[in-house]
């Protein structure tokens, strides 16, 4: 039987997460959207939303999604009408709801199977496995030196180097410590710098997680970047362009000394731990050290509290949340099958 489960691709910001959707984009039988808005925030609002099992709920939520600027609907090319009475007349639960408009876009492709990326979602897996009980994530992993150096150059990143750093340590803490905790046959993870300099064999390895046969078209993502990368987002413009190695390692000339020294005290044993070698830069000086140390302190925080006030929230839900679309999720959810009786033959 031909999968159906739904494709979560995640990493640190700046690894390479939008050219691995792109060739997953590629694939024949999978549709990975540009960068939606609406999954974690929805879960957030639920209990705004209500009771689910009322349509006038359902159409309430599926206009929130449709018409919510900050959701990036605008960019799937749907019909915002349409889904919004898909989701009317689908399963009364949130992950349904938001999983309808994944699967319309996949379906505005002609292809069966639906997903979504996201870099920060490696730190929502938990929500999205109450949303997808069934999902596969993907986890890109590239040097963190190469995403600091990156981060620093986009227009839309508003943080500290020390932020670049921590969001960095963060996600490959979640590979190495949360990643062995998720259900079998849940979790791949690769290498930007092993995806770009042989990308046949990673995808060929990537497609075997997902149960999919291999696509050629994967390793040729600039064919589809025209429509699964909107034209605003210029800090994608490679994309357009051939599969390169060209970027591997930028970091020597995009960091200044003491941003090396920082990345390596902080992150060291981690960049070493997935094969990054280190250039010995000199230790970086207790000050930037104790204010690298606050901002993860912050950032730690935060997760703690958003952690804790979702445990509250989850004692008032008024619906399961799980989404009744593909096949496991069905069975997950017990929903009744019907019955297949047997056919009789008169001899």
């Amino acid at each position: 039987m031909e999968s159906d489960r739904p494709i979560f691709i995640v990493g640190c910001p700046r690894s390479g997460t939008t050219l691995l959707q792109l060739m997953t984009h590629a694939h024949h039988r999978i549709a990975i959207p540009p960068e939606t808005r609406f999954m974690v925030t929805a879960y957030q609002r639920r209990l705004h939303f209500g009771d689910l099992e009322d349509p006038a709920r359902r159409r309430e939520l599926a206009e929130w999604v449709v018409n919510r600027r900050q959701s990036r609907f605008h960019e799937l090319g749907l019909d915002g009408e349409k889904v919004v009475e898909e989701i009317v007349e689908g399963p009364p639960t949130l992950g349904s709801a938001l999983g309808t408009v994944l699967r319309a876009y996949a379906a505005r492709h002609g292809r069966p199977r639906w997903g979504d990326k996201r870099p920060s979602y490696f730190q929502h897996v938990e929500v999205l496995l109450r949303l997808f009980p069934d999902a596969q994530f993907v986890h890109l992993i590239r040097d963190g030196r190469d995403c600091v150096a990156s981060l620093k150059e986009m227009p839309w990143y508003n943080g500290t180097v020390y932020s670049a750093v921590a969001a960095w340590a963060e996600a490959i803490d979640f590979a190495r410590h949360g990643a062995p905790k998720l259900p079998a046959g849940s979790y791949h993870e690769l290498r930007y710098e092993d995806l770009t300099s042989a990308p046949e064999a990673q995808l060929r390895r990537l497609c075997e997680f997902l149960g999919e046969d291999y696509d050629p078209a994967m390793c040729e993502p600039q064919r589809v970047a025209d429509i699964a990368v909107p034209e605003r987002k210029t800090w994608h413009s490679r994309t357009h362009d051939e599969v390169t190695t060209a970027r591997t390692g930028s970091w020597r000339d995009r960091l200044d000394p003491w941003e090396v020294s920082l990345c390596e005290s902080v992150l060291g044993e981690r960049l070493q731990a997935y094969g990054y070698e280190l250039s010995g830069a000199p230790r970086t000086d207790a000050a930037r050290m104790v204010a690298y140390e606050r901002t993860a302190a912050k950032r730690k925080l935060a997760r703690v509290k958003r952690v804790a006030f979702d445990r509250l929230i989850r004692l008032r839900e008024p619906n399961p949340l799980g989404a009744r679309l593909t096949s496991a999720q069905i069975v997950l959810a017990g929903v009744p099958q019907p019955r297949t009786e047997p056919v009789s033959v008169n001899g």
